[in-house]
């Protein structure tokens, strides 16, 4: 372990400041006028909106711009971290604490990335289950930060909002290629299921024609007619509603084990009844559609691939293809901007779910070529798909260093060398016995009331 430089000391943040927690508002005291109440959503979230207080606040509660804050309570890796307020004067909600100091001593903006430094030791010794969890005021009181002399606190904080600044940009341009890939996949399944990606296949091909008793479409290229999904499936089924269990060997499929497309195979549920794994026995080739999820959910679909035996369960619908359709095809249909709006079209909505039934489902219309060009489809939409996949891995790995290069920047403010020391500044530990004297001094405060504007 590196040591500090000899002008720095450790020390506990509750020896350089006070902590107010926040109130604990009603529902029925919000208002829709007075003061803002920040609550953590409000930290993290500049766009979160505000519920308001307009009755009398103590004064201990009152927020003013530049007051230095703490969430301590949340979800890890969103809800907790210290803030600097830079809105109007405000209430503070609980779980979030304020955190008094002395300007003359401690930089705000210092104090605030040696918190965050701190942020992971925090979190991992916050008390309470897998997703609510808070760090207490005792814990957060005793954990040990570096301090470097008062005029080094500002050198410091000056350079970390430079270097983060930079961190931040490129934060920025990774979630705007992340962004782009998302557009890229559904221009091209708009392209594929259009035919504008097999405009250049057709012209070298010389069968550009297929039989079919619907009429041809406009809205599709002049060698495609538009179908109704019923005209070339071979059937619809429900899934199995009996019980699953823990157990077994043969899975049950459920809506959460299709994801982004694909069957995922973990979190898996068992059945035991030979009768229903008869019955409901999928086979390769086999589309299971989402029929009952959250509205942006609903109409999510994989294509079972015979990777092991498998049933699947109520809230999915099997559908069957004939020789006409090939499932690959079929899944880049409904997966394209044109099947995903007639799936939100076509829901029906309940109290927190959407819902699609077969009969829906198979009324679904579609552009149909012949299945030589289905196959073309497939081979340029997996090439397109796997060139836009090594990219999103290539900026999935670049995003991983850039989240850790903010730590390991804080790692190195905090071990003293992200900026030179000056020999003629007051070493931190006469700042320390000031700090420690001017706060044995100080009254304690008093409990005050103030009326909200």
């Amino acid at each position: 372990m590196n040591e500090l430089p000899k002008s720095w000391k450790t020390t506990e943040i509750g020896d350089l400041c006070n902590l107010i927690n926040g109130r604990a508002f009603k529902l029925q005291e919000w208002s829709d006028s007075g003061l803002p109440i920040i609550r953590i959503q409000n930290l993290n979230n500049k766009k979160s909106k505000f519920n308001y207080f307009s009755g009398d606040l103590d004064s201990r509660h009152l927020i003013s711009n530049g007051d230095l804050l703490f969430a301590w309570s949340g979800t890890p890796g969103t809800s907790f971290g210290a803030h600097v307020w830079d809105g109007p004067d405000a209430a503070l909600n609980q779980h979030i604490f304020k955190i008094e100091f002395s300007d003359e001593h401690i930089e705000c903006n210092f104090l605030r990335y040696a918190i965050d430094q701190k942020l992971d030791e925090l979190i991992g010794s916050a008390q309470g289950g897998v997703g609510l969890r808070h760090v207490t005021k005792g814990t957060f009181e005793k954990t040990e930060i570096s301090f470097p002399p008062r005029a080094e606190q500002t050198r410091i904080a000056q350079r970390l909002d430079q270097l983060l600044a930079q961190v931040d940009t490129l934060k920025a341009r990774i979630g705007a290629v992340l962004i782009l890939l998302v557009r890229f996949r559904k221009s091209v399944l708009a392209a594929a299921v259009s035919g504008r990606l097999t405009e250049e296949w057709r012209a070298q091909s010389s069968k550009a024609t297929i039989s079919c008793r619907s009429e041809p479409s406009p809205s599709v290229n002049f060698a495609w007619h538009e179908v109704s999904l019923s005209d070339v499936a071979r059937d619809f089924s429900y899934g199995s509603s009996a019980k699953s269990k823990p157990n077994g060997n043969v899975p049950v499929l459920r809506m959460g084990n299709i994801q982004n497309g694909v069957l995922d195979w973990t979190d898996l549920v068992f059945s035991t009844d030979e009768a229903e794994v008869k019955k409901y026995t999928l086979h390769a080739g086999d589309i299971l559609f989402n029929r009952t999820n959250s509205p942006e959910l609903v109409g999510k679909t994989a294509i079972y691939r015979g990777e092991r035996p498998a049933i699947y369960a109520g809230y999915l619908i099997r559908v069957r293809c004939s020789e006409l359709l090939k499932p690959e095809f079929l899944n880049y249909c409904l997966n394209s901007p044109q099947g995903r709006h007639y799936c939100w079209q076509v829901k029906t909505d309940g109290v927190s779910q959407s819902n699609i039934n077969a009969k829906k489902l198979a009324a679904f219309r579609f552009g149909l070529p012949e299945v030589e060009e289905q196959t073309e489809i497939i081979r340029q939409v997996e090439q397109l798909f796997a060139f836009a996949d090594q990219l999103e891995a290539k900026v999935a790995a670049a995003k991983n260093r850039i989240d850790h290069l903010t730590q390991s920047i804080l790692a190195k403010a905090f071990r003293g060398e992200l900026v030179p020391q000056d020999p003629n500044d007051e070493p931190a530990s006469v700042l320390l016995e000031r700090i420690k004297a001017q706060r044995a001094a100080a009254p304690k405060a008093k409990r005050t009331r103030k009326a909200s504007v």
